[in-house]
């Protein structure tokens, strides 16, 4: 995990209230990016594209959710559908 992204999940521990500090910068880019599209708020969400660019998140969504359907459905329905569409558009 780059210093960027530690910073940034530092930032936005009330996302992962259930995560002990000490084990912040140990969380996957699955775990992160499944949390933050399902929780954070656009400007989380921009930052996150910012950070790990909007490609690679959508390639992490799209291959979370083409797993199992258990996986996808760790995804909240607005936010599956939401960013299937964003993604479909603005990162094929």
């Amino acid at each position: 995990m780059s210093e960027e992204l530690k910073q940034y999940v530092i930032e936005h521990k009330n996302l992962f209230w259930y995560t002990q500090d000490s084990k912040l910068d140990t969380i996957s880019d699955n775990f992160l990016v499944e949390t933050v599209l399902n929780y954070g708020d656009m400007n989380a969400v921009k930052r996150l594209f910012d950070i790990m660019g909007i490609k690679n998140v959508a390639k992490i969504f799209f291959d979370d959710i083409n797993i199992s359907e258990r996986r996808k459905n760790n995804y909240q329905e607005l936010a599956l559908n939401y960013f299937s569409l964003l993604f479909n558009r603005y990162a094929p």
